[in-house]
C-alpha cells in the first residue's frame, strides 16, 4: 500500500474515532451479580452511574459476600463495556485490528 494512502486512511480513522468517542458518552452498560441481586451501571466513559443492591443481598453477618457481589457486578459491567467498545472500534476501523493506544483510547 502506498504510504500516502495509508496516511489518508489513518486520518480518516482518526476522524471517525472522534465521532466514536462522542457516541461512547451516550452508552451505558449494566453489570450484574448474584442473579441480579447487585446491579452496576457504567457509562461509556467508565464511570459508575448507579449501584442497586436488592435487600436479599444484604446480610449483616456476611458483609464479605456483599462486597464480592459488588466487585463481580463491576467486573461484569467492565467486560460488557469493553465488548461494546470493541464493537464500536471495529465499526470505526473497518475491522482492522489497530491497537487502541494508536487511536487515542
Amino acid at each position: 500500500m502506498n504510504p500516502l494512502d495509508l496516511l489518508k486512511n489513518f486520518q480518516n480513522i482518526q476522524s471517525r474515532m472522534s465521532a466514536m468517542q462522542e457516541r461512547m458518552k451516550t452508552i451505558t452498560v449494566i453489570g450484574t451479580a448474584g442473579g441480579d441481586m447487585v446491579r452496576v451501571e457504567l457509562s461509556g466513559q467508565m464511570t459508575v452511574k448507579s449501584v442497586t443492591i436488592s435487600p436479599e443481598a444484604v446480610d449483616p453477618s456476611d458483609i464479605g459476600m456483599l462486597q464480592d457481589l459488588v466487585r463481580a457486578a463491576v467486573s461484569d459491567a467492565l467486560v460488557r463495556l469493553r465488548e461494546k467498545m470493541r464493537e464500536e472500534m471495529s465499526d470505526v476501523t473497518g475491522g482492522l485490528d489497530i491497537p487502541s493506544e494508536l487511536l487515542g483510547m
